[in-house]
């Protein structure tokens, strides 16, 4: 089997579903891409068991086959090489590769590509189609607040619940939430599902840049989605996601609205001098006044700020892990933040000032219990 292809192009395909190709996988075919050759088309595969991408490209060939390309040998290849055509000559029998470009002959070891596990189908049981734009900021807003604890594996990836008014989009952690909501993507057909991290990692570095449509389908156990010659099947997570419209405090009566840049610095500033262990600030409104204080006593390091706020209700003083609380403002995504409490030992909301008509977004963040210093 012979064809010929453009490296660029190759490259720049490749490139955008590598990132499924594990080192030392279960199955070790899985480091190889599948290729597959029919009426001048070549169809490339890459898989983790969990996850599989799916490209397509145009070549010269009038042949049809199929071969396992060992996948981190070919990417360092293609990668060295100017813009040009390359020429693939595979033995089907010896499963022998050479790779014939202006510059050379290169010659590696593929394997035979019935070996490569079978991508599983997705029957259309349920189909949206939303924008890339829509489907990047609701992967932005939720996936930092995934967990790393496959113990509770439901909480490892982000629950999407389409109901026939919105389309909900929740993370969780167990130490903080993001519930992020579009009220323009809903279905009549109402449906829950978890998507892995990894998978969702995945679909946000590879989508486009340009603002184009991406059609969702699944079932109950696999989700596949589609935007330009891309296409993604993943395995979905199996659990019961916890019941989080529970947690969100309903009776916050202290307000606090401030500037998210202003606040952030601060807090990125405080947090030097944080204890490494538990991350604890201190975060005091008085009136119009927010003092965030940091103090580590095996260092002997502190350090203060004050900020000017806006504040309906009661003063209070409460202790915050500055590390979720900045990786929380950085994602919010507006200028100003509006910091809903209760009580020193409550969990405290923060929700975005000015957001998008379609879009509803409120994250909570538990406090951390604060020392007795002064």
């Amino acid at each position: 089997m012979k064809f010929i292809v453009s490296s660029a192009s190759l490259l720049k395909q490749l490139s955008s579903i590598n990132g499924v190709v594990t080192t030392n996988p279960v199955v070790p075919i899985l480091e190889n891409f599948l290729f597959e050759v029919s009426e001048g088309s070549l169809t490339v595969t890459a898989s983790d068991l969990q996850t599989s991408m799916i490209t397509e490209l145009e070549i010269e060939s009038k042949e049809s086959g199929s071969i396992a390309v060992p996948a981190k040998i070919l990417m360092e290849t293609l990668k060295n090489l100017p813009e040009q055509p390359v020429t693939f000559s595979i033995d089907e029998e010896t499963y022998s590769i050479e790779l014939s470009s202006d510059n050379g002959r290169y010659k590696l070891s593929g394997e035979n590509a019935t070996d490569f596990p079978k991508v599983p189908v997705v029957s259309d049981d349920f189909s949206i189609d939303l924008s890339t734009d829509v489907l990047g900021k609701a992967i932005n807003s939720t996936i930092f607040a995934t967990s790393n604890d496959e113990l509770r594996p439901a909480m490892t990836g982000v629950y999407m619940n389409l109901s026939d008014t919105n389309t909900t989009f929740v993370s969780t952690d167990g130490h903080r939430l993001v519930r992020y909501r579009r009220v323009d993507i809903a279905s009549e057909n109402g449906s829950t599902i978890i998507i892995p991290r990894k998978a969702l990692n995945l679909l946000k570095s590879t989508l486009p840049t340009e603002n184009t449509s991406v059609t969702i389908e699944f079932n109950m156990a696999n989700a596949f989605f589609k935007f330009g010659n891309i296409r993604m099947i993943c395995r979905l997570i199996d659990e019961r996601f916890p019941d989080y419209d529970n947690v969100i405090p309903s009776d916050n009566n202290i307000k606090m609205t401030i500037d998210r840049h202003e606040f952030l610095s601060s807090l990125r500033r405080i947090a030097i001098y944080a204890n490494k262990t538990t991350h604890q600030i201190r975060v005091k409104i008085t009136g119009s006044e927010l003092m965030i204080s940091a103090e580590d006593l095996d260092f002997a390091n502190e350090a203060n700020e004050r900020l000017t706020c806006e504040h309906d209700g009661e003063d209070i003083e409460i202790g915050f892990n500055a590390k979720f609380m900045i990786e929380m403002l950085n994602n919010a995504q507006s200028d100003r933040i509006e910091l809903h409490l209760s009580a020193p030992n409550k969990a405290g909301l923060i929700f975005p000032v000015g957001q998008d008509d379609n879009e509803d977004m409120l994250m909570l963040v538990m406090p951390v219990m604060l020392n007795n210093y002064v």
